[in-house]
């Protein structure tokens, strides 16, 4: 594809594609996602923390956030090549900043609320500022221009959140929050600039968008490993810590499944064909994967929490945990399958219904009992779409000559 503009005397080209071939991750792009690495861990630690439903709400707030300017990234790096110098040092400027947003999370809402703010407007306004200077005099232009506009008016708010109380913040931060998300569903409309078209969304390489959220799927499953395994080196009790640990970590390889064994090879291929893959990158990709990666946090916590007491009374945070996080993660699935395929599945549906019977029974039950029983729904919904496929391969194949 042809240059947009120079910078600085330094060319800009947009990612070149093939007829044939998607966009490929670059290993920038990897190395890129080790400072997420971090915030998603610094956001279970904070969940854990602050296990009340105002803690919950600033944890939401801050996933948000963290989310916004990670998906934001991607959609830049679909359009622009991450390997060129311009575009790399962009996301390097961008890491430095992320970097210090993650720091901020543990003490977001009290002493630190400044490192957070101003590391998230710098991580938006800095990719921002760079793409509306690339594409000033090209068609892409308007299109940033208007998303430029949308993120300094919500960092106004970020900002000013930075420096009042508590309450304060959670209350200007929520504003933040909502015109940073409601801007993709408005289509960014800016008097004078107009709205954005889905159209203008529809280059994007379908098979690069649904690989990078694939990645941050697994950095959210890694941390769940990660947190599960350090919490019992530390503070293991024998034969009950080790079940918990094998309950937890058998959990997240049967969230693992739900989303991988089949949807997201499936989807992939579904966004990178369709017409529409601007809706699609909105919706399924920006939209949709935000309570499946909030299911995995929550689900790590929970399981910490298990390791920690596995027998007893089961408290109704734990409670709370333990059956919100595949709760989050099951109705994010079911959406975003309902959004690429235009269907619900019956098994995804039956499992939000098993949770939700579970809900009387947990103050009876110690948190071991219901960890199995979450791993017990979990992998009921995993193991259909791995005979699905099953069943789907064979009969493809009766009927190609078994080719």
């Amino acid at each position: 594809m042809p240059t947009i503009r120079t910078f600085y005397g330094v060319s800009t080209p947009l990612r070149s594609r093939g007829p044939e071939e998607g966009t490929k991750v670059s290993f920038f792009e990897l190395f890129f996602d080790l400072v997420f690495v971090f915030a998603v861990t610094q956001l279970s630690h904070r969940l854990l923390d602050h296990q009340t439903p105002g803690g919950a709400l600033q944890v939401v707030l801050l996933l948000l956030a963290v989310w916004c300017g990670w998906i934001y990234t991607t959609w830049t790096t679909n359009w622009f090549d991450p390997d060129h110098p311009v575009v790399r040092a962009t996301l390097t400027a961008q890491m430095l900043a992320a970097l210090l947003m993650s720091a901020g999370i543990p003490q977001a809402f009290e002493g630190r609320g400044w490192w957070f703010a101003f590391g998230y407007v710098a991580f938006q306004l800095v990719r921002t500022s760079v793409v509306v200077w690339l594409t000033r005099a090209s068609e892409f232009g308007r299109n940033f221009q208007r998303i430029y506009v949308w993120l300094l008016v919500a960092s106004v708010f970020w900002v000013a959140g930075a420096f009042v109380d508590d309450g304060w913040r959670v209350l200007l931060w929520i504003v933040a929050v909502c015109i940073d998300w409601s801007g993709p569903a408005s289509r960014y409309i800016v008097p004078g600039l107009g709205r954005s078209t889905l159209a203008d969304w529809s280059s994007i390489d379908g098979s690069h968008m649904a690989e990078r959220c694939q990645l941050f799927v697994i950095i959210a499953l890694g941390e769940s490993v990660l947190v599960t395994g350090m919490t019992f080196a530390d503070i293991g009790h024998g034969a009950a810590g080790a079940l918990a640990l094998a309950f937890g970590f058998l959990g997240s390889v049967a969230m693992w499944w739900i989303y991988f064994d089949r949807t997201a090879e499936a989807a992939a291929e579904a966004i990178a064909q369709s017409a529409d893959r601007g809706r699609l990158g909105r919706d399924a990709y920006t939209y949709l994967h935000i309570p499946m990666i909030a299911g995995v946090i929550v689900a790590a916590v929970s399981d910490e929490l298990v390791i920690a007491h596995p027998s007893g009374h089961t408290p109704a945070g734990t409670a709370a945990m333990l059956l919100g996080g595949p709760a989050l993660f099951l109705a994010g699935h079911l959406l975003f399958k309902r959004a690429v395929f235009g269907r619900w599945s019956r098994p995804h549906v039956a499992a939000l219904v098993a949770l939700a019977a579970l809900i009387p029974a947990t103050a009876a039950l110690p948190p071991l009992a219901v960890s199995g029983a979450d791993f017990a729904i979990l992998a009921a919904v995993a193991m259909p779409s791995r005979m699905t496929r099953d069943v789907r391969r064979v009969h493809v194949t009766g009927h190609s000559g078994g080719r």
